[in-house]
């Protein structure tokens, strides 16, 4: 990627960095690379030091609040990173979707208690992680019901309905008994004509039934 030549020439070896000198570099990296989530990794090579030799200075530097630790690992400046920044670094074949996609794209008055991610992988242990954006629930989900975004990690408003249907099927619920929808009529026909074959005939039924299509 294209920061890798910045972090290569890194902090001079041996320089102490004061919490000035992490807030240039880090919002250098935002400015000019558009990074804003970082492992341990990644800082050491910029303080020039070793992970392990880190985690003091990463210590001192979340009680200032020059950094935030959003996960386990991950680091950025305050305010400056957001799910869809913070999802491909925990698992780069997840991407957002569900009740999560359809309130940010204005389609439910519900607001989400946890941010879904449909993946590839099998989480086990790590399937719900909880960061400072919010409760975070990786699904493993099988090949035909698993597409992601051609822009981005966030799931377009058609793809997000089929999803969040799919979900509350696989859960035994009906997807309007739990939201409200609202602005159906901003749903691209064609993206969805595309979307929904992937999807079983129970799933692509009740889809019709919240359009209100016979």
């Amino acid at each position: 990627m294209k920061y890798c030549a910045f972090w290569m020439r890194g902090f001079p070896q041996g320089a102490v960095m004061r919490a000035i000198d992490w807030q240039g570099l880090l919002q250098r990296q935002r400015e000019e690379y558009r990074k804003v989530v970082f492992t341990r990794t990644e800082l050491a090579n910029l303080a020039g030091a070793r992970p392990e030799s880190l985690s003091v200075a990463l210590q001192r530097l979340v009680k200032k609040g020059v950094l935030v630790r959003y996960a386990s690992a991950r680091y950025g400046l305050p305010g400056a990173v957001a799910p869809e920044d913070l999802v491909p670094t925990l698992d780069s074949s997840a991407y957002l979707t569900g009740l999560y996609a359809l309130y940010r794209h204005r389609l439910v008055t519900q607001a989400p208690t946890e941010i879904v991610c449909f993946s590839k992988r099998r989480h086990n242990r790590s399937r719900v992680r909880q960061t400072t954006l919010g409760r975070m629930v990786f699904i493993c989900v099988e090949s035909e019901g698993y597409a992601m975004p051609r822009e981005g990690v966030l799931a377009s408003p058609e793809q997000a309905l089929c999803d969040y249907v799919f979900l509350c099927r696989k859960r035994g619920v009906a997807a309007a008994s739990l939201v409200t929808f609202r602005n159906l009529d901003r749903l691209d026909s064609r993206v969805l004509d595309a979307t929904l074959p992937r999807y079983s005939a129970t799933v692509r039924h009740e889809v019709a039934q919240i359009l209100g299509h016979p």
